[in-house]
C-alpha cells in the first residue's frame, strides 16, 4: 500500500529516503528545468483521495458480499452489482410502485374538472429533516446537516411544524418522495413516516421531481390551458409574467411568503380568491398549504418547488 506523502518533495536527498521514494522518482539536484512543485503537490494529494475512494467502494459494495458468503466458499466472476440484481429479482414481493406523470396528470385534470380537492406535496431533504428533529434525529444532528433550513422557511425546533408536515402528508392526494436511497432522502423518509404512524402503503406516491417531469412532458401547460390559475410564493410576480405571455389566465398572486410563520396569512388571502389550481412554491410552507388548500378550501393545489424560480429565471420555461 502506498504511503501518505504528509509534505512536499523539495529535491533534498532527505526528503527522498524520509518518504522513501524510489529511486526513480528522485528530482535531479541540478535539474535543467525547475521541477514543477504545484504538480507535484497535486499527485500528492491525489494518493489518499484516491485509496479512500477505492476503499469506499470496496467497503460499500464488495466488503458486505463477503460478510454474507458462507464460509469456505467463493463467488467468482459476479460482481456486486450481479449480486444486487439478483437479490432485487428475489424481493419484487417488497417492492412497491409509484405514480407516473401520466397517472398524476390524469388524477389532477379529472380533480379539476370535477371541483374536487387535490394535493401534491413533495418531499425533499427539507422537509424530511424539519419531520426527523427531536423525532429519529437529534436537534444538533439536524442542524448540522441542515444548515439550509432558515432559508426554506423552518426555525428548528419548531413542534408544531413538524406536526403540521405529518398531517399534511397523511392526508395529500398524491405525495411525491425522493427515489434516492441516500441517508438524506429515503434514509430519512422511512423512519419518520414510521415514527408519526403513517402507513406508506396506503399513500398514493410518485418521485419528488415530477413537476420537472411534468413540464418537461408538455403536461403541466396541458393542465393549465383554459383554467383561472393562483400563484403563491416569492417568484409569484415574475412566474405570473411568463404564464400570461403564453395565454394562461393568472387569477391571482400572493407573494411574498415568509416561511412557515406566514401559513396563516397566506391561507386568509388565498380565501378571497376564485381559482381552479394553486401553483405554490414557498419553501417548506408549501406542503402544508397545499394541503389547507385542498381540505379547508376543496380546491387543487401543485407544489411546484423551485421549478418556478427556474421558469422566472429563463433557466426553463412552460413547454
Amino acid at each position: 500500500m502506498r504511503r501518505m506523502l504528509p509534505a512536499p518533495i523539495d529535491g533534498k536527498n532527505e526528503a527522498v529516503k524520509d518518504h522513501r521514494i524510489s529511486k526513480s522518482t528522485k528530482i535531479p539536484l541540478r535539474a535543467s528545468v525547475l521541477p514543477d512543485r504545484v504538480g507535484i503537490r497535486q499527485n500528492i494529494d491525489a494518493l489518499p483521495y484516491e485509496e479512500g475512494y477505492r476503499q469506499g467502494l470496496y467497503d460499500g459494495g464488495e466488503a458486505k458480499v463477503e460478510k454474507w458468503l458462507p464460509n469456505q466458499m467463493v463467488l467468482p466472476e459476479l460482481t456486486v452489482d450481479d449480486v444486487i440484481q439478483a437479490g432485487i429479482q428475489s424481493l419484487t414481493g417488497s417492492l412497491i410502485p409509484i405514480l407516473t406523470t401520466v397517472d398524476v396528470s390524469q388524477e389532477l385534470a379529472e380533480a379539476i374538472k370535477n371541483a374536487r380537492p387535490f394535493s401534491l406535496v413533495r418531499l425533499g431533504d427539507g422537509e424530511l429533516l424539519t419531520l426527523a428533529h427531536d423525532t429519529v434525529m437529534s436537534i444538533e444532528e439536524v442542524r448540522r446537516w441542515g444548515s439550509f433550513l432558515p432559508y426554506a422557511g423552518v426555525n428548528l425546533p419548531d413542534s408544531r411544524v413538524r406536526l403540521e408536515l405529518a398531517k399534511a402528508i397523511s392526508s395529500a392526494s398524491i405525495v411525491g418522495i425522493p427515489e434516492s436511497r441516500h441517508p438524506s432522502y429515503q434514509g430519512l423518509l422511512f423512519p419518520v413516516l414510521r415514527y408519526f404512524g403513517i402507513n406508506y402503503r396506503s399513500l398514493k406516491m410518485t418521485s419528488s421531481t415530477v413537476n420537472y417531469a411534468l413540464n418537461e412532458e408538455g403536461r403541466l401547460r396541458q393542465l393549465l390551458t383554459g383554467r383561472r390559475v393562483l400563484l403563491i410564493g416569492n417568484e409569484a410576480p415574475g412566474l405570473a409574467k411568463h404564464l400570461r405571455s403564453l395565454g394562461i389566465q393568472v387569477q391571482g398572486i400572493i407573494a411574498p411568503v415568509l416561511g412557515v410563520t406566514d401559513i396563516q396569512r397566506v391561507m386568509n388571502q388565498i380565501a378571497h380568491i376564485e381559482f381552479d389550481i394553486a401553483f405554490v412554491s414557498a419553501g417548506i410552507a408549501a406542503v402544508i398549504l397545499c394541503a389547507r388548500i385542498a381540505n379547508e378550501l376543496g380546491k387543487a393545489a401543485l407544489d411546484m418547488g423551485h421549478l418556478a424560480d427556474k421558469i422566472t429565471s429563463g433557466e426553463l420555461s412552460l413547454t
